[in-house]
C-alpha cells in the first residue's frame, strides 16, 4: 500500500473536507440561526425572478415540423441582461418558477428543520435546496459517538428531465460520506407533486417529511447492525475482491494500473484513515471506507471554479448521480452478504 492520502495526484486530501459534498455546488449556504424562510433562501440563492418562459423555436429555413417547439429561457441571475436557453421543449411542457417549485418549503421547515443550502447547476437546468432535517443517529453515543445527519435534497429541472424530487440523505459527519441507499421497500427519493394551493402544500409537506422520517428510522437499524458486526482484515479484502475483482494478468496495462490505483485507495481508507476511527473492524467500517473512496477520492474533486466535468464529480457525490446511487446500493449488498449482517 502506498499509505499516501494527502499526497495522491489528482485527488482530494482528507483535509479539505468539512461539509456535504452539495456545499461545492450551492451558491450560498445557511445556518440554523438565520432560520431562512424559503423565500430568503431562494433571494439569497439568486434562485428568484428568474422570469423562466418559453420562446418560440424559430427553424431555419427549409426545415419544417409539425409540432410548435419551444425554446425554455431564463433571464441570467449572474449576469444582468443575459438571457439564457435552458433548453427545447415539445407544445405540451409547462414552465414554472423556482418561487413555485419551492412553495412547499415553508411547510416542510414546520415539520422540523431548516434551509441549508441552494443553488443551481448545468447551466441553471437544474436547481436544488437542502434542509437540515433535525435527526441524527449517533452509533456508540457513550463511546466513538460516531454521528450521521440526515438532510432532505429537493430539486427538479427546467429543461423537462426531471420533475420535482425529495431525496433523503444521510451524512456520516467525520467524513461526510453521502450514504443515501435504498432501504428495504423505502426509497431513498421520490417525486413530489406540484400543488397549487395551500393545503396541498401542506399535505404534500406531511407527505414528504412522514416517508423521511421512516426511512431515517430504517436506516439507523441497518447502520447499527453493520457498525454490530464485527468483520476480519480478509472479510474486508474479500468484499473488495468482489465488488472490483482483480483484472487478468493478460488485461491491458493501463486497466491494471488504474485497478491498482483504486485498491490502493481503497485499503489506505480503510487502515490508515483518521475517518475510520472507532469503526475499523466492522461492517460500517467496510461500507464507509468504500463509499469514501467513490465520494472523495476519484479525479477532480471539489475545485472551485470547476469544470462541467468537476461539477458533475461534485453532482454524484451529492447524490444527484443515479449511477453513483446504484454504485453504493452495490456495495452496500456485497457489505452485508459476505459480512454476514
Amino acid at each position: 500500500m502506498s499509505h499516501d492520502l494527502e499526497e495522491r495526484n489528482g485527488q482530494v486530501a482528507f483535509a479539505l473536507r468539512g461539509a456535504p459534498a452539495w456545499h461545492g455546488l450551492a451558491q450560498t449556504t445557511f445556518t440554523e440561526e438565520q432560520a431562512v424562510t424559503t423565500a430568503e433562501m431562494l433571494d439569497g440563492a439568486l434562485l428568484n425572478n428568474w422570469n423562466v418562459r418559453l420562446e418560440e423555436l424559430i427553424l431555419p429555413e427549409g426545415y419544417t415540423s409539425d409540432k410548435d417547439n419551444f425554446m425554455v429561457v431564463r433571464d441570467n441571475p449572474f449576469v444582468q441582461g443575459e438571457v439564457n436557453v435552458l433548453g427545447t421543449v415539445g407544445e405540451r411542457y409547462r414552465t414554472y418558477q423556482n418561487e413555485e417549485l419551492f412553495a412547499f418549503g415553508d411547510n416542510l421547515l414546520d415539520g422540523g428543520g431548516y434551509w441549508e443550502s441552494a443553488g443551481s447547476i448545468k447551466g441553471g437546468r437544474v436547481v436544488f435546496g437542502s434542509l437540515k432535517l433535525d435527526k441524527s443517529i449517533t452509533l456508540d453515543p457513550s463511546g466513538i459517538a460516531d454521528q450521521t445527519d440526515s438532510y432532505l435534497l429537493v430539486t427538479t429541472s427546467h429543461d423537462g428531465s426531471t420533475a420535482i424530487q425529495a431525496m433523503i440523505t444521510p451524512v456520516r459527519v467525520v467524513c461526510q460520506n453521502t450514504l443515501r441507499v435504498a432501504m428495504n421497500n423505502i426509497k431513498s427519493s421520490f417525486k413530489v407533486r406540484h400543488t397549487a394551493t395551500a393545503n396541498g402544500r401542506v399535505d404534500e409537506a406531511r407527505t414528504v417529511l412522514g416517508i423521511a422520517h421512516k426511512y431515517l428510522d430504517e436506516f439507523e437499524l441497518q447502520a447499527q447492525a453493520l457498525f454490530n458486526t464485527a468483520i476480519t482484515d480478509k472479510q474486508f479484502m474479500d468484499i473488495v475482491e468482489a465488488l472490483y475483482p482483480t483484472p487478468d494478468s493478460d488485461s491491458a496495462k493501463a486497466s491494471i494500473t488504474k485497478h491498482e490505483a483504486k485498491i490502493d485507495t481503497i485499503t489506505d481508507l480503510y487502515f490508515l484513515s483518521p475517518t475510520q476511527y472507532g469503526i475499523k473492524g466492522t461492517a460500517w467500517g467496510a461500507y464507509n471506507a468504500l463509499t469514501e473512496r467513490l465520494d472523495y477520492y476519484r479525479q477532480g474533486r471539489l475545485v472551485k471554479g470547476a469544470s462541467d466535468a468537476q461539477q458533475s464529480l461534485m453532482a454524484s457525490a451529492s447524490g444527484f448521480d443515479a449511477q453513483t446511487n446504484a454504485e453504493k446500493n452495490r456495495i452496500l449488498s456485497a457489505v452485508r452478504e459476505l459480512a454476514g449482517v
